[in-house]
């Protein structure tokens, strides 16, 4: 059994070279037993369940191998693809998993979270992510019209873009007193959403951050549970 854990692909029709990178670690790792754990931004925009497209059929459908060939696809939900459900998953009977979830392997426990929820000091955003994010919030912009769906990710993806520069790098980054407490009653804690690839220790534990996909290589974090002390480095995934 290999663990793969990636996140930050923000994957699109716009970038063709992602989409085939992803294709790629899926035939990396297709016949190793792999259990993918996907820590949010999988997609840089998601405006429903119900959206349809050419290229996202084929991610489908090589999801589906991935799961036939005897591998598993865990996902949490990032800033960019909060709204991606289960019923979406369901296609390649990929697992939902909640905003923080504890994985254990050889006896140590690993949090696993997008890391968003760690960026305490970027008030705005935070604020923002509990009005998008109330279930009866989602539940209404699910009704509404796809055109409309649409329009909205690009007006908040603009936003966002325009707010981060004049944000200060410690704004954006993860709060110590947050990473902390995520690291309470665990051994490891795992996550992305900074775009910061780098392996931290912070009270006398480690915090891993996963890298964003680039135009050619990402940083992914590979655990092989057979290794008798567990060898925990980022490692490039080539494309």
């Amino acid at each position: 059994m290999t663990y793969l854990f990636i996140s930050d692909l923000h994957l699109s029709p716009d970038h063709p070279r992602l989409v085939r990178g992803f294709f790629a670690l899926l035939k990396e790792y297709q016949h190793q037993q792999t259990q993918l754990y996907i820590l949010g931004d999988w997609f840089n925009a998601w405006i429903g369940d119900d959206y349809t497209a050419p290229w996202l059929d084929e991610i489908v459908t090589a999801l589906q191998h991935f799961h036939a060939a005897g591998n598993q696809v865990y996902f949490q939900v990032g800033n960019r693809d909060f709204a991606l459900g289960q019923k979406f998953l369901d296609q390649f009977q990929g697992i939902l998993l909640p905003d923080s979830h504890v994985l254990e392997i050889n006896q140590l426990k690993l949090r696993l979270e997008h890391g968003d929820a760690l960026c305490t000091d970027d008030i705005g955003y935070q604020r923002f992510k509990k009005v998008i994010r109330n279930p009866l919030v989602l539940g209404f912009l699910r009704k509404t019209p796809l055109s409309f769906r649409t329009k909205l990710a690009n007006g908040f993806r603009k936003k966002s873009h325009a707010a981060q520069q004049f944000k200060s790098y410690e704004v954006m980054d993860v709060n110590p007193q947050a990473v902390t407490q995520a690291l309470a009653n665990v051994d490891i804690l795992i996550h992305g959403h900074t775009h910061r690839a780098a392996i931290h220790e912070q009270d006398g534990k480690k915090r891993i951050v996963l890298g964003d996909w680039r135009e050619a290589s990402a940083q992914i974090l590979v655990i092989d549970p057979k290794q008798q002390d567990l060898i925990l480095k980022l490692s490039p995934f080539n494309y």
